[in-house]
């Protein structure tokens, strides 16, 4: 880039934002001109280009997500970012796959979105990806949290490939749904999803259910089977829970990567294929690697990209929208009345550490609206081994209560002003709750705190918490 200022430009049917842009781009000595609709922008880009574009999604007139298609064709090279407060799956696809520099969900630090300008300017003229429609109907795969986000725009990023990739997270994330929707938003939509979990097979039968067999090859063999690879030709195989596979069938999925080539079980003609693999697991692999249980060189070939399904615990924020997703499939499914659930009863669930995750989630609303009496659920239908009733709930809510008693405890002591004592421990606790909530992400976690990231960072410095 050359000396002068950046000249970014702002399409955003909301005034507000669209004034808080354009005070943060100036103040941080960018010249900053804002749009209403897209239409005006298209008027005005015909007599000059700026040096990178923030546009909103969903506005009156012309959508972001149609503006991004014809600037891919006028303005190839124009980085565009793109925001908005619908943060989901599609939003995020379909602004990648227009060619969005990236994709930012409000509400956004405005201390990120200006550095995001800095990097969408210093990396002017990144590749072109295809336009086209999201496609697709992932309905499970929702969430507003900042981990979820980050996996909606690896799914974007990589909406136009077909590069192996390696799912890691722990049991009942959604593994499986990431990969489908990772299938559904690739070149390889219209062709097979074959998903196959490795550890639910003996060994001695996986190798023919991956690879397929001959007639004859083994007692019982009585006629030729077609294995997951040749039923996932031209399209995607999902392997899961990988890091259970026997080191000999290792080096077979090794060789089908490198080479798109095998042999069924007793087969002397060899099998070309054209597939993508997508794997998954929730171990550790690096450790495995280490410890011999895990090829070296499978690992490096499965771990092309990666990306990390979250646990529930770190996207608390997610459950009431997940909750009442659920809730609404378990109706469907069971034949049932559709039951709603109310704000204590959520507050109770947020505060739960769902060990299994969405799985045990999905199962807790069939549960519930089968076992819930009324059509409302309420805190005294949650069941104490969800966090219900006698449980930690209900301790959290007479937290008070304690601080009461220790209140009254440090005063007969006579031992300082009690906020001076107790004003650290507060904040040394919340902070540290948070940092867990967000994976240690200080932004999200300051956000989650109601600061600004500098006064989570000079909070943490002075309470000895780095």
């Amino acid at each position: 880039m050359t000396d002068r200022a950046l000249n970014v430009w702002v399409v955003d049917d909301d005034q507000s934002v669209r004034w808080v842009l354009e005070k943060a781009l100036r103040q941080a000595n960018m010249e900053a001109r804002s749009f209403e609709r897209a239409e005006h922008l298209l008027e005005a880009i015909a007599h000059t280009e700026p040096d990178v574009l923030i546009t909103d999604v969903r506005m009156p007139g012309m959508s972001g997500i149609t503006l991004l298609e014809r600037l891919r064709t006028t303005c190839p090279s124009l980085p565009i970012i793109v925001i908005t407060a619908h943060s989901d799956l599609e939003n995020a696809v379909a602004a990648y796959k227009g060619g969005a520099f990236e994709y930012l969900p409000k509400p956004f630090d405005i201390d990120e979105a200006i550095e995001l300008v800095r990097k969408a300017a210093r990396q002017n003229g990144h590749a072109e990806q295809d336009a086209g429609d999201a496609g697709g109907d992932i309905p499970s795969l929702i969430g507003q949290a900042p981990a979820m986000q980050e996996v909606f725009r690896s799914i974007g990023r990589l909406a136009g490939s077909s590069m192996t990739v390696l799912i890691t997270g722990e049991s009942g994330t959604g593994k499986e749904l990431i990969a489908r929707a990772l299938h559904e938003h690739s070149p390889r939509a219209n062709k097979p999803f074959i998903a196959l979990n490795t550890s639910a097979i003996a060994a001695d039968l996986l190798e023919s259910e991956l690879f397929g067999h001959e007639k004859g090859s083994f007692t019982g063999a009585d006629a030729r089977r077609i294995g997951r690879f040749e039923q996932a030709d031209g399209g995607t195989l999902f392997l899961d829970e990988i890091g259970d596979m026997s080191p000999a069938l290792q080096t077979r999925l090794l060789r089908v990567l490198a080479e798109s080539e095998f042999y069924r079980v007793g087969g002397q003609t060899p099998i070309r294929v054209d597939v993508r693999v997508i794997a998954a697991t929730n171990q550790d692999l690096a450790r495995a690697v280490k410890e011999s249980r895990f090829r070296e060189d499978l690992y490096h070939r499965l771990n092309v990209i990666r990306i990390d399904s979250p646990p529930l615990r770190q996207r608390r924020a997610d459950i009431p929208l997940l909750f009442n997703h659920y809730l609404a499939e378990a109706a469907k499914e069971l034949g049932a009345a559709p039951k709603s659930i109310d704000a204590g009863a959520l507050e109770m669930l947020q505060g739960y550490d769902w060990p299994g995750n969405v799985r045990q989630l999905v199962n807790a609303t069939r549960r519930l609206t089968v076992t819930a009496p009324g059509a409302v659920i309420t805190t005294e239908d949650i069941p104490t081994d969800l966090g219900g009733s006698a449980s930690s709930y209900r301790a959290a809510q007479d937290w008070t209560q304690g601080l009461a008693s220790w209140a009254e405890q440090q005063l007969k002591t006579a031992s300082g002003p009690l906020l001076e004592t107790a004003l650290p421990e507060f904040e040394k606790t919340l902070i540290r709750i948070a940092m867990s909530q967000t994976g240690g992400h200080r932004q999200e976690a300051a956000k989650l705190l109601g600061w600004g990231r500098n006064t989570l960072t000079r909070k943490m410095k002075s309470l000895h918490l780095d």
